[in-house]
């Protein structure tokens, strides 16, 4: 295995999808919730955004190409989803019970297209396209494996956060993560928007 590839691809992954950074946004996301249900959210949102990133790592590229979508087009997508999420943190409807106990927030928005985002899935597509070998797309697949567990364990030692802030803290939280969100968001819209202009 190519271990130069292994730790280029992970460190890339690692900034992109930010496992210290997705902490206040699933403390958020999962504040209300039993603990039982906050870890089975946990593992869910870490295999949500694996078996999205493996889609898109085996046939992305074709995948992209048969629905004539650019990726400006999925970063500015991604932007949107994730700015009404943000929206909805601030001003406080994610704390409402029709939406911490009925909507699975491990799918849609902490898997995709929070963890499993354009960024994710744009680097993901040319590491495997450029890949040469048995060696190197072990390397690659291992990074991708290897970051996902990473991401699980971010998000499931982070519940121990939730007994120690309490309600009043998780709320604090949820506000902050919404902050964040949305300035991710925008972020992101202004990247797609930005690659829109310069292909054109």
């Amino acid at each position: 295995m190519d271990l130069a590839l292994f730790g280029s691809v992970f460190l890339t992954l690692f900034v992109i999808m930010d496992p210290p950074g997705i902490t206040p946004i699933f403390l958020g996301l999962s504040g209300g919730r039993q603990v039982k249900v906050q870890r089975r959210m946990a593992w869910q949102a870490a295999a949500v955004a694996f078996g999205v990133i493996a889609l898109f790592g085996i046939a992305g590229q074709q995948i992209l190409d048969y629905l004539h979508v650019s990726v400006p087009a999925l970063m500015v997508s991604g932007g949107l989803l994730l700015l009404l999420v943000a929206l909805d943190l601030l001003t406080g409807k994610a704390d409402e019970p029709t939406q911490t106990k009925d909507v699975n927030a491990a799918l849609v928005p902490l898997g995709m297209p929070l963890l499993a985002g354009p960024g994710a899935i744009v680097t993901v597509i040319l590491a495997v396209q450029r890949a040469d070998g048995a060696g190197e797309q072990l390397a690659v697949w291992a990074a991708i494996a290897v970051i996902h567990v990473v991401l699980w364990l971010a998000m499931r030692f982070s519940l121990v956060i939730i007994r120690i802030i309490k309600d009043g803290g998780v709320v604090l939280m949820t506000r902050l993560a919404g902050m964040l969100l949305a300035a991710i968001a925008v972020q992101q819209i202004a990247n797609g928007v930005t690659a829109f202009i310069q292909a054109a």
